[in-house]
């Protein structure tokens, strides 16, 4: 039940079809919209099923206004995680500052969400299973656009079928970009750091609290969300340029991390060792996605796959859902060209105040020099004593239009 009145007189018959790649967080709510102004939806997702768990995610700002919209903000409310306190260490273990989260993310205490990334894709296909079409365990082999009248689409499990419009919703290596504008590599802005994440045995005594320590070019954080038995283990350095050759290998991924923190104290040791056995390792580059259009013909794309943020700005889940947002209701009434159009002229100005909160090297939570671990820690010490913070102008730089239903 969602606590807003569904648009009325949207337009159903003939309804246009559309096909989703991706299952996660912009996809369903992308889905969710387009439903709800009368396209007929199929969403095509690569894994066997949802995927639980996962490390925590922030829905702030404008984005807190979507999941209103949406009817699931008592649901997420109810899956908040009451992170409490961010303790930073030095190099030898010691207490530089404890802060209290929001005066160093920039969110809004009473407002803002921080959840498992689980429970908010479980929450958003929830919110959309029953009316929309899912495709587990298939993905999209080919697409083509040639015919003029829709596009055609062949799955990796051998069907076909042809749709309205194709969206992609498939992440920050999406093949939907792949097919329509070439290599990543054109798009892809590595912002100087690679990071490594899994889960480990909770055996820190840590609960509802983050505990990081730092060196000039290394960071490594445990992140207890609840009282759980488990804590979320970070290894986040400075790389000059992306290891390529590890991205596919996950020996090599180990190796790599294991080297560059091979001389670290503190619970490193423990951390690499955990590593080593994890059988959730994810490892990937720092980086953005910087385009300068989101669609080509019939085809458009949304979220990660069409300008991740990275996870510096803690914005990746609240630019997909404000995206899917603006992305359905400008196509409501309108053909795929003026849709596509209006999306990008009205949402662009938000995807890049929050992409520009971070650049090259200067993430301020991982400095690479020691003068600017210094700096940090200085500022950090400020913080501690400061009761809050205010909200980044970034994250509800954009006020979300009312799409006027179509008669």
């Amino acid at each position: 039940m969602t606590d807003i009145d569904p648009p009325r007189g949207i337009r159903t018959t003939p309804r246009r079809t559309v096909l989703i790649s991706g299952a996660s967080i912009a996809g369903p709510a992308l889905a969710f919209w387009l439903n709800r102004y009368g396209f007929e939806v199929t969403v095509v997702e690569k894994a066997g099923a949802l995927r639980g768990g996962g490390y925590p995610v922030d829905v702030r700002g404008t984005a807190c206004e979507v999941v209103r919209r949406m009817g699931i903000l008592p649901r997420l409310r109810d899956a908040h995680i009451d992170l409490r306190r961010l303790t930073f260490l030095d190099g030898d273990g010691g207490e530089v500052a404890s802060v209290a989260p929001h005066t160093v993310t920039g969110g809004v205490a009473g407002r803002d969400l921080e959840i498992r990334r689980g429970d908010l894709t479980d929450a958003l296909h929830t919110a959309v299973r029953d009316d929309v079409e899912f495709l587990f365990d298939d993905s999209m082999d080919t697409l083509d656009q040639s015919s003029g009248h829709g596009v055609d689409v062949t799955f990796r499990g051998g069907g076909r079928r042809t749709f309205d419009m194709v969206f992609g919703a498939d992440g920050l290596h999406s093949r939907t970009r792949e097919f329509l504008f070439g290599p990543e590599e054109q798009f892809h802005r590595y912002l100087g750091y690679c990071f490594a994440g899994f889960t480990m045995r909770n055996t820190f005594g840590l609960s509802h609290e983050l505990t990081m320590w730092n060196t000039p070019g290394r960071a490594a954080a445990l992140y207890a969300v609840g009282g759980d038995d488990e804590v979320h283990a970070f290894l986040n350095f400075a790389h000059p340029v992306p290891p390529f050759d590890a991205f596919r290998d996950p020996s090599a991924q180990r190796d790599l991390v294991a080297a560059v923190f091979a001389d670290a104290g503190w619970e490193v040791p423990g951390m690499l060792a955990a590593m080593r056995d994890a059988d959730d390792l994810f490892f990937d580059a720092v980086s953005q996605i910087r385009m300068p259009r989101w669609s080509s013909g019939r085809v458009a794309l949304v979220g990660d796959a069409a300008y991740a943020p990275s996870f510096l700005t803690g914005q990746g889940s609240s630019l997909a859902l404000v995206g899917a947002y603006m992305l359905a209701g400008s196509l409501a009434g309108r053909d795929h060209t003026e849709g596509f159009a209006a999306y990008e002229q009205d949402t662009r100005a938000f995807v890049t105040a929050n992409q520009d909160q971070v650049g090259e090297g200067d993430a301020a939570l991982f400095p690479t020099t020691a003068r600017a671990l210094d700096q940090r820690n200085a500022m950090l010490r400020k913080l501690s004593a400061m009761p809050s913070a205010e909200e980044r102008p970034a994250h509800s730089a954009l006020t979300l239009p009312d799409f006027a239903p179509v008669a």
